[in-house]
């Protein structure tokens, strides 16, 4: 199992509102993916911060959302948002 946990940050509230608007879509892309255990991005206390979460069955399963994601509007939008991510193996 691939584990990745952490925070979308941005830097302005036009960031923010771009990843509002991108976000329904990239959750449901992401989550109708084969291998996805569970995805969720939700906002935390500060309005330009998100949490992070998401699960795959393996690392193949989350390598594939990454090829997949790599060319989207979620992408496109949110290129120039900062990511702080943990990626763990979990066995």
């Amino acid at each position: 199992m691939i584990h990745l946990t952490g925070r979308l940050i941005c830097t302005t509230h036009a960031q923010a509102r771009a990843v509002m608007m991108a976000l329904p879509d990239h959750i449901r892309l992401t989550r109708d993916e084969a291998g996805c255990v569970s995805f969720d991005v939700t906002p935390s206390d500060d309005p330009l911060i998100w949490q992070v979460e998401e699960r795959f069955v393996d690392r193949a399963a989350y390598q594939a959302h990454q090829a997949r994601v790599a060319g989207t509007d979620w992408a496109h939008q949110t290129a120039g948002i900062a990511r702080d991510y943990t990626v763990t193996e979990e066995k």
